[in-house]
């Protein structure tokens, strides 16, 4: 969750989080955007959860 997307992305890219400091080759996939905070955290749990997870790649399909 970030409210400067660029900024988030180069972070995750040059390893600035433990988790996903070796996903280097990262894309941006999938974007939200919301108000307020604890309705993009509340998607961001619900995406996170296996049916979450399930959408996400299901419009993955659609879209590709």
């Amino acid at each position: 969750m970030t409210n400067n997307l660029k900024r988030r992305l180069k972070e995750h890219k040059f390893g600035g989080t433990i988790t996903t400091s070796r996903m280097k080759n990262s894309e941006l996939v999938y974007e939200d955007n919301y108000d307020a905070f604890e309705e993009a955290r509340r998607r961001g749990l619900y995406l996170k959860s296996a049916a979450g997870r399930r959408f996400l790649k299901k419009k993955l399909n659609m879209d590709g």
